[in-house]
């Protein structure tokens, strides 16, 4: 019979208050279960609260294969990881230097000589005198600063004496240019500009704060200026064609004024202003004039209409005028400001023209083209990075390394041709193939 651990109860007890009762009526089912839970954990083995975790818990180190089946029909592995996973039975060759005396158990016999497919010494120097013909090499090899090479040099040109009777060719002969030394941008004649100047510090990746502050500061402003100077320059394009744009206005309104009209659209006023209009059907039929009144009212048309014809041309001409002043004006301001810009450069030279290095550039360019501007070399704030992974490249080598050349003066500065010129060819029609002669 299965015992209950629960506590006895007495149902049909009237009353529960006496002290013959209490014990009937105390709830001890969980520490019963209890009891009985750690009555079973030693007959196990022992309670396990009590017991190590070394006697609990194994570390599985080889896995389960059956996981790894499941794994592989999934996410099948690289060629290269099943080579790699293959293992030979047999070690590996060991590396180090053996002994002499150690063989694989065969003897040689003394008499035989050990084949060796280097070159020796005695045989390295017979051919090198074969091949420098015995000469010693610091003769063959060339220590001087002369090319190899010279393309303006004389050629020996050997000429067949039936063709005697040409002229010979010109010899090509080096510009004099070759011999100077190039003319450099550089304000100052000491110092030459370096072929790879040293950057500044402050453009660094992570630079010194004082450095990178100071350098962005020195950029700030010189876009801050060269924004104000934008401004300025679109104020006054629009100011002049305000100007412009109120001068025609002008015009305009002093010919609807003067009531000028093209031909058809008086013609068509006329058209409807007479014949459409009731007083006009009312009107008495005028009497018929005379040649005389027809000639005076043709001569006072005509007059009327070279007047109208004469007051436009003339407010035409008047706007004309107004436009070539106002023309003349901005050519003589801008005459004004440039020649005020050459006398600040002649003054003090221009921060803009300073280099990465310190160089400054001079004020007076070569020819008619213009220096590229250097790039913006700084890192902002927003772009600085705690971590050389997350760097981005930045720059370009070659255009950095051509705008070196121009301001070194190795190459001039020219524009870029949009449209270059094409070659002119003109067709002719040659006459030998008609000229014959009969041999007779």
């Amino acid at each position: 019979m299965k015992r209950s651990a629960e506590a006895p109860q007495q149902h049909k007890q009237p009353s529960r208050k006496g002290k013959r009762a209490w014990r009937k009526n105390v709830d001890v089912s969980e520490v019963q279960s209890g009891l009985e839970q750690a009555r079973n954990e030693v007959i196990k083995g022992g309670i396990i609260a009590e017991q190590p975790s070394t006697s609990l818990f194994t570390l599985d180190t080889t896995g389960s294969p059956s996981i790894q089946i499941t794994y592989n029909k999934i996410a099948k592995p690289l060629k290269s990881d099943q080579i790699l996973a293959q293992r030979s039975a047999i070690p590996a060759l060991s590396s180090h230097k053996r002994s002499s005396n150690v063989t694989d158990g065969v003897l040689e016999p003394k008499t035989k000589k050990s084949r060796n497919n280097t070159v020796t010494l005695e045989q390295y120097s017979r051919l090198r005198q074969i091949a420098y013909r015995n000469q010693s090499v610091k003769d063959v090899i060339k220590t001087s600063d002369a090319p190899d090479y010279d393309p303006w040099a004389t050629q020996p040109e050997s000429l067949d004496p039936r063709f005697s009777y040409l002229p010979k060719p010109q010899p090509i002969r080096a510009p004099p240019t070759l011999k100077e030394s190039p003319i450099s941008l550089a304000a100052s004649k000491k110092g030459s500009v370096p072929a790879i100047p040293a950057p500044k510090s402050g453009t660094s990746y992570n630079p010194v704060y004082e450095e990178w502050a100071t350098l962005l500061s020195i950029e700030g402003q010189k876009e801050v200026e060269a924004e104000k100077k934008r401004l300025q320059e679109a104020r006054r394009d629009q100011d002049h064609l305000e100007r412009v744009a109120a001068v025609q206005k002008e015009g305009e309104r002093d010919d609807d004024e003067d009531g000028v009209q093209t031909e058809e659209e008086s013609a068509w006023e006329g058209f409807e202003s007479e014949y459409e209009g009731a007083e006009w059907l009312k009107r008495k039929r005028p009497e018929r004039k005379t040649p005389a009144e027809r000639n005076r009212i043709r001569r006072r048309k005509e007059r009327e209409r070279q007047e109208t014809i004469e007051k436009a041309q003339k407010g035409k001409e008047k706007r004309e005028r107004q436009i070539v002043d106002i023309v003349r004006e901005e050519k003589k301001e801008e005459a004004k400001r440039e020649e005020f810009m050459k006398i600040k450069s002649c003054e003090a030279v221009d921060e803009e023209a300073e280099e990465a290095d310190g160089t400054v550039l001079r004020r007076r360019k070569l020819g008619h083209a213009f220096l590229p501007e250097p790039p913006l070399e700084i890192v902002l704030p927003d772009e600085l990075q705690d971590s050389l992974r997350l760097l981005k490249p930045e720059g370009n080598l070659l255009k950095d390394r051509f705008r070196n050349i121009l301001v070194r003066g190795k190459m001039e500065m020219r524009r870029p041709i949009q449209q270059p010129k094409k070659k002119r060819r003109s067709v002719t029609e040659k006459w030998a193939y008609k000229d014959f002669s009969l041999g007779v």
